[in-house]
């Protein structure tokens, strides 16, 4: 990893003083995405929701389809018009080349934010789901809790089946409030150790978009899907057409 973070992700936390990291491949950033992100802002009262487009990710040895650059720029048009939302280059290629673990850019994170706040990491069911095969993936939610959002086809079912070796949910998850029609959930995480972290799940989200599919139906209509879909942002689409992606 690189020894200091790419200018422009300092700059995220002038925002307030609770922060969700939000990462992935965002290849392309979709219409999924923003409803994930505003679904947590809402139920967990962030500030900020730091949209971080990852540049090498290690358990996709073969890479995204799009450019860093192009999942940058396509980023920072999804979430213009967001004033909550900040794109964030704290996932950037290292310069030596190796692969971006979550828990070291969360750990660089937590040490620049104010004494007085809170960084939490945002993901949706399916990277929850493979958390337990992730570097260190035991230790992510004690650096920073996780809100978990679901989509159709990817229930979370057992928490205790597919949580990383050595953590444990203390109770049983409880609904704590619904706020602006988004439900939450709650519940406490504990390691081996005995430390305890909350967990917190978003699990009535009922968005059914997929980057892949996204990428297939542009490759199918020539670089540019039909007018009235709900799938990207129009700027996104554009810049889909614009630079033909995914051809």
């Amino acid at each position: 990893m690189a020894a200091h973070m790419p200018d422009g992700s300092r700059a995220a936390f002038s925002g307030g003083r609770r922060v969700a990291f939000f990462g992935g491949s965002f290849d392309p950033p979709h219409r999924g995405h923003l409803a994930i992100a505003r679904a947590a802002l809402s139920a967990l009262g962030l500030d900020t929701v730091l949209f971080a487009p990852v540049g090498a990710q290690p358990l996709k040895p073969s890479g995204s389809t799009a450019s860093f650059e192009d999942r940058v720029a396509m980023t920072r048009l999804a979430i213009e018009s967001e004033t909550a939302f900040t794109l964030s280059l704290a996932d950037a290629p290292a310069v030596n080349g190796t692969p971006n673990y979550t828990i070291d850019t969360l750990i660089r994170l937590r040490a620049d934010l104010r004494d007085d706040g809170a960084l939490f990491c945002l993901m949706g069911a399916d990277s929850f789901l493979g958390l337990r095969r992730w570097h260190r993936g035991a230790a992510i939610p004690f650096v920073a809790p996780l809100i978990v959002a679901s989509r159709p086809g990817e229930p979370i079912g057992e928490l205790t089946q597919i949580l990383p070796a050595g953590l444990t949910i203390e109770k049983d998850l409880e609904t704590v409030c619904t706020h602006n029609g988004v439900e939450l959930r709650t519940g406490t995480l504990r390691n081996s150790a005995g430390a305890s972290t909350p967990f917190y799940l978003l699990p009535g989200l009922h968005i059914d978009i997929s980057a892949s599919q996204i990428r297939q139906q542009v490759r199918a209509a020539a670089g540019r899907l039909a007018a009235g879909h709900d799938l990207l942002p129009d700027a996104v689409s554009a810049y889909i057409a614009d630079h033909q992606l995914y051809q």
